[in-house]
């Protein structure tokens, strides 16, 4: 019978020939249910999100950095935070990269990341105002030349780096929305804190539509690996690449043909 360590390192062999490289800053998204399908499928194993987080840091490496997603999107309703105890909404495997001891948590209250490796310090205390910011974890993977990967999912339900792109461009189809609530920090000091996030304007009917963007990134050449129903459904692309070619689009006036569109009642 085939050996957890053995998956791990077939994934990890995997992850390096959709584009992950060793020692690669790595923005992962996730959907797990199809992948941990395939490999019950091809080795008859019961493969776990520990599985899958730990072929993720095989693939970096120690020279590299594994960042996810911790997105929790209760702040406006309850109007409360915690950074070492409000969870992640965005599946097991993010919950695992938040409990692990040596990763760090990313401060906005809505859009925050745990990140280990190599660069996790440079994200430790990054306590962003605005979610998409020039001072967020978004801002701070360009910076570093990382990379985003996508397992099991299509850009609309992954690719919040578009939204980093606008707000950096100001797009006229979405605004600053603040809101305020107890913030208690990794000390466990409480203090009311208010953040914001560059929201689209739903009474214009804006409506988030970038999977002709995904297509496009494909056409071009700029994704590598396989699509989100094809093997094991993980594609990269370097951050770089996606804000450049996003900026392209918004700046030459055809953001409403890639980026968004007007849902009319």
């Amino acid at each position: 019978m085939i050996e957890n360590e053995k998956i791990i390192k077939v994934l990890s062999e995997h992850w390096q020939v959709c584009g992950v490289e060793n020692g690669d800053v790595l923005l992962v998204h996730s959907s797990l249910k199809r992948l941990l399908a395939e490999i019950y499928k091809d080795y008859g194993f019961v493969a776990t999100p520990q599985t899958i987080y730990d072929s993720l840091l095989l693939a970096v490496g120690n020279e590299g950095t594994l960042i996810l997603p911790l997105f929790n999107f209760d702040f406006p309703n309850t109007g409360f935070f915690d950074i070492k105890n409000t969870p992640s909404q965005m599946g097991a495997l993010t919950e695992i990269g938040r409990n692990n001891p040596r990763s760090v948590r990313t401060g906005h209250p809505i859009y925050s990341f745990s990140v280990v490796g190599k660069f996790a310090k440079e994200f430790d205390n990054i306590d962003n105002y605005s979610g998409y910011g020039s001072d967020s974890p978004f801002a701070k993977i360009k910076e570093l030349d990382g990379k985003i990967a996508v397992i099991g999912l299509t850009d609309q339900n992954s690719m919040t780096s578009y939204h980093f792109v606008e707000e950096q461009n100001q797009v006229d189809y979405r605004y600053y929305k603040e809101f305020a609530g107890i913030y208690v920090n990794k000390d466990g000091k409480s203090t009311e804190k208010k953040y914001a996030l560059y929201v689209r304007y739903l009474e214009r009917g804006v409506k988030t539509d970038v999977n002709r963007m995904m297509e496009y990134l494909w056409q071009q050449g700029f994704y590598k690996g396989e699509k989100h129903d094809e093997g094991y459904g993980m594609r990269t692309i370097k951050m770089k690449d996606l804000y450049n070619q996003t900026e392209r689009v918004i700046h030459s006036g055809k953001a409403i043909d890639y980026l968004y569109s007007i849902q009319k009642d």
